[in-house]
């Protein structure tokens, strides 16, 4: 699997921990807010994989809120969900271009998009082809 890098796509600083690693790649930390309560959540940078850690228990089917732990803005996108219909949540791809999940607990829907779509798929699959040797 091949490990994105992100960052805020409003303050543009990165949303990967320097301490923190799911399935030894670090962690996408973003703060995570429901019903009232608010904690650190990190995410699975590995492209496909929907690994998470969190101290706060959100029932599956529940809508959370996502926000930069360095400019507090809110992360949410302008896109809805297709599946479900849930607000999307976007961060930006170090490299350019997007990735934006669904805000919604157990919904697997996501899209990615690149700013130049030949040279950026082109680099997405070549580290793929290298993550799967």
């Amino acid at each position: 699997m091949i490990s994105i890098q992100v960052k805020c796509p409003h303050c543009g600083k990165s949303l990967m921990s320097a301490v923190n690693k799911l399935e030894s790649a670090p962690a996408i930390e973003v703060n995570l807010t429901y019903a009232g309560k608010h904690a650190p959540l990190y995410l699975s940078s590995l492209y496909g994989s929907y690994k998470v850690q969190t101290d706060m228990n959100i029932p599956v089917g529940k809508v959370a809120g996502f926000r930069c732990p360095h400019c507090k803005a809110d992360l949410k996108s302008t896109r809805k969900c297709d599946a479900c219909g849930s607000q999307m949540i976007a961060f930006e791809l170090k490299a350019g271009g997007q990735v934006q999940i669904c805000s919604r607990r157990g919904c697997k829907k996501h899209v990615l998009e690149f700013q130049d779509a030949d040279s950026e798929l082109q680099a997405f699959y070549k580290a793929y082809l290298k993550a799967s040797k």
